[in-house]
């Protein structure tokens, strides 16, 4: 395993890939359980986006840049949401990346709040997408949908559906991305 590893990021460096696609093929080369579902692809750059959190104000999405962050498209009325909320809630506590949720459509603040209060999730900061114009910008189109989006804030994976991120299998994805 680990020679298969090194050799995927050798040959990465050898055709002379940045670090930051050196730490994306090496993450590949370690998918197994739910992570098989990511789909990498070559970074595309984000336009800056500006949604607002449930208090009204503006968050930039630059706010994030220079950190590892999972982008989770998802909805007050999404079953497969309601599984996964607590695994991506358990990642933010870690640290190590920032996890970010987009309530996309009609998700009234008070519904997010009890929605978060049933399944006990208290790390998530939440952004708003009331009529969906992120997530038709970013071609989401089913729900739950996680973006993986580098330090320079360019999207280099995503993942339909619903998955443990917390579970041994991403966080062996993460500690790739993030190794130096």
């Amino acid at each position: 395993m680990l020679r298969n590893l090194l050799f995927v990021l050798y040959t990465g460096l050898v055709l002379g890939a940045n670090p930051v696609q050196a730490d994306v093929v090496a993450a590949q080369a370690v998918l197994a359980g739910d992570m098989r579902k990511l789909v990498f692809a070559d970074a595309v750059t984000l336009p800056d986006m500006v949604l607002q959190d449930m208090d009204g104000v503006d968050r930039p999405f630059s706010g994030y840049h220079g950190r590892w962050v999972v982008l989770n498209f998802w909805a007050t009325w999404c079953a497969p949401c309601r599984k996964e909320m607590p695994g991506l809630d358990r990642l933010a506590a870690m640290g190590d990346v920032d996890v970010v949720t987009v309530a996309t459509g009609r998700n009234p603040p008070p519904a997010i709040t009890r929605f978060f209060e049933e399944i006990g999730v208290a790390n998530l900061p939440v952004l708003l997408d009331p009529k969906s114009q992120l997530a038709r910008q970013m071609g989401v189109f089913g729900l739950p949908l996680t973006v993986i989006l580098d330090p320079e804030g360019r999207e280099v994976a995503r993942l339909i559906g619903d998955a443990e991120w917390d579970s041994q299998d991403a966080l062996a994805m993460f500690a790739a991305l993030l190794a130096e």
